[in-house]
Order: C-alpha cells, then sequence, then structure tokens
C-alpha cells in the first residue's frame, strides 16, 4: 500500500511539475513577446451599449466595464463602428464560483447587417460547476457559413476570474490570429480554397454576457444556478484598432488600403518563431478539440486546416466526441439579445 502510494505521489508531483513549467515558459514568453504598440480607448469613446442597460455598468472614469447575467436579463455593448478589417482586443475577467451555463462571448460579427451571409470570429468563454475550470472556444465563420463550423477548444494555464487577462483577435486581408496574453492561439491563413468563407465584409465588435444553459457545460447536463447571481464580467483596456466603417453606408469614407498596411505591419500582425514556439506548445498542452481532426465530421480537412502530425495523433478519436448539439443560428440570436426567463434554474452542482 504505501509503494502505490508513493508510486501515485510521484506520478502527481510528476505531472504537477510538467505543468508548472509549461506554465512557466508560457508565462515567459508573454513577457518576452508581450507590449504590443496598441491605444486603449474610453467605452465612450468606440463602443455604445447594446442590451441589458441595467446590467452594464461603467467606471467612473469610462474606461472599463461590467457585464451582469442575472435572472432577468444577459447584456453586452457594440462598437460604434463596423470595421472592414482590424485589431480587437482587451483585458476581460470572468465571473468565479459556479458559473454553469454561463457564456461570456466577445466577438466580431454582422449578422445584424448580413443576416443569412454572415461573417463571425469568436471567442466564447463557457463556464462550469464550481471547481472545475473554465474552457472555451474559438470560431471562424466566412459568408454564412454556420453549416462549416471552424470551431477549436481549449483550457488554460491561469484561472481567468481570479485577474485580468487580455484575448485579441487580429483580422486582416492576408489571415487571422487569436491571442491570449499576447500568445498567438490559433492562425488561420487565407488560400484561395477558402473562397467565400474568409469573412471579407466588414463587422462590429460585441461583448456580451448571457444564459446557454441549453448547451454550454457538459452538452446542456448543467443549468445556470441564478442562486449565485448576478454573475459580473469585468473589461478593460480596450482596444480598437482598424478601417472604421460607416455603420450606414457600411463603406469607408477613405478606403481602406492604408490601414490594412498599417494592420499588416504591426507587430502583432507578425508570428515571430518565438510566439510560433509558444503557440505549438499552447496547443499541446490546453487545445482538446479541433475541427481539422474531426474525421467523423469532416472525412476532407477543410482547405485552410495545416494538419500537425504531432497534434493529429492526440485527436485521432476526436470524430466521437459532442460539444452541444446545439443550433449555431439559435446561439448566436441568443448570445446577441438573450432575454431570462424570471424562474431560476434548478441547483445542480453534480460532478461531471
Amino acid at each position: 500500500m504505501n509503494h502505490h502510494r508513493r508510486l501515485r505521489s510521484f506520478s502527481l508531483s510528476r505531472n504537477l511539475t510538467a505543468t508548472v513549467v509549461l506554465s512557466l515558459f508560457l508565462s515567459l514568453t508573454c513577457v518576452a513577446v508581450a507590449s504590443f504598440n496598441v491605444t486603449s480607448i474610453s467605452f465612450d469613446e468606440g463602443y455604445s451599449p447594446l442590451f441589458g442597460d441595467g446590467n452594464l455598468v461603467r467606471s467612473s472614469d469610462g474606461k472599463s466595464v461590467r457585464l451582469l447575467l442575472d435572472r432577468f436579463t444577459g447584456s453586452g455593448f457594440i462598437s460604434s463602428n463596423l470595421y472592414n478589417h482590424g485589431f480587437f482586443s482587451a483585458k476581460i475577467k470572468l465571473p468565479s464560483d459556479y458559473t454553469a451555463g454561463v457564456v461570456v462571448a466577445f466577438y466580431t460579427s454582422n449578422q445584424e447587417v448580413f443576416e443569412k451571409t454572415h461573417d463571425e470570429l469568436d471567442f466564447e468563454f463557457l463556464g462550469n460547476i464550481e471547481g472545475k475550470e473554465w474552457r472555451f472556444q474559438t470560431n471562424v465563420y466566412g459568408n454564412g457559413s454556420t453549416n462549416r463550423g471552424r470551431e477549436e477548444r481549449y483550457t488554460l494555464w491561469f484561472d481567468p476570474t481570479r485577474e485580468f487577462h487580455r484575448y485579441s483577435i487580429l483580422w486582416t486581408t492576408k489571415n487571422i490570429i487569436f491571442y491570449v496574453d499576447d500568445v498567438p492561439i490559433r492562425e488561420v491563413v487565407r488560400n484561395e480554397a477558402m473562397g467565400i468563407d474568409y469573412p471579407s465584409k466588414p463587422m462590429s465588435l460585441y461583448a456580451t454576457i448571457w444564459d446557454a444553459s441549453n448547451w454550454a457545460t457538459s452538452g446542456g447536463k448543467y443549468k445556470v444556478n441564478y442562486k449565485y447571481a448576478p454573475f459580473v464580467s469585468e473589461f478593460k483596456d480596450l482596444v480598437l484598432q482598424g478601417c472604421a466603417v460607416d455603420p450606414i453606408q457600411q463603406v469607408s469614407s477613405a478606403g481602406c488600403s492604408e490601414k490594412d498596411v498599417e494592420l499588416e505591419s504591426a507587430d502583432y500582425a507578425v508570428v515571430t518563431p518565438q510566439r510560433r514556439t509558444a503557440m505549438r506548445n499552447f496547443r499541446t498542452k490546453y487545445m482538446y478539440y479541433s475541427y481539422c481532426y474531426d474525421t467523423l465530421r469532416y472525412p476532407v480537412p477543410p482547405p485552410e486546416c495545416v494538419i500537425v502530425p504531432e497534434e493529429k495523433r492526440r485527436f485521432k478519436d476526436t470524430g466521437r466526441l459532442k460539444f452541444g448539439g446545439h443550433s449555431h443560428s439559435h446561439r448566436r440570436r441568443s448570445k446577441r439579445r438573450s432575454r431570462i426567463s424570471t424562474t431560476a434554474n434548478s441547483d445542480n452542482q453534480a460532478e461531471i
């Protein structure tokens, strides 16, 4: 018995050491490549309330905002302009404790303008039961291609509820990069085979918190429990860089070629060898689903997929995994204007 205990203790210690080492590596990488040359703006300089006005709380200096979800409504904000490519970024702190069924989204979209042919780039943070970690996913849609979802799902190397961390989306004519704390976690490089599936129309930036009890946690098994409400997500150091487009005319008065060049030459647009290493390490340790390796869903990987043998070996059974089975169109409508029933969901804290 003591022998088994020692072996178990050694195994736990070894796993903990490996996790700490990788976390330290990623942290050091962040320090090495941090400090993108970006300028934050106040809320009123670039954003407007979207829904749930009473649950959107601005700081006295206007530099940060809280989004609340209670039993009556979620809340959200939207950029005042659409952008024809851009860099969209914010430091975000997520709700803590029991957050099953809660989704915090930070994303670009133009569905309000192009309902049937919309483009979208997503960060969606998925709450969990108490004691379990937040998970999140990124997704890419172009020209209404919601039947060809491009989800990837991940965990994090830190607790996103304890302090602020920066999340960023870069969208250019050539590529899309998702960043966490200045570490690139995903890159989609445009190619001809993607065709109209590559986002190409002006988009707004959105941030929302809403009730996604029907799919967000264990495929809807665990619901939002309003005994723990309000659920509070915080946003600060907001960044909007790109070619602003008139939301009515949807055409830039000055053209976007100069802004596109500026975006593509910015520090955050360059995936250096150091960043490439950080991205590879992140994806090896923290990515637990990728559509590129879902061979049941896509027997032939979509054209933008770059198959990495080391990654593929980890996802040989991915096609059998299930992630909610929810309707994309319903989810997109819900995260913008989710209105919560006055009936609280039952208290459900069973372990996953």
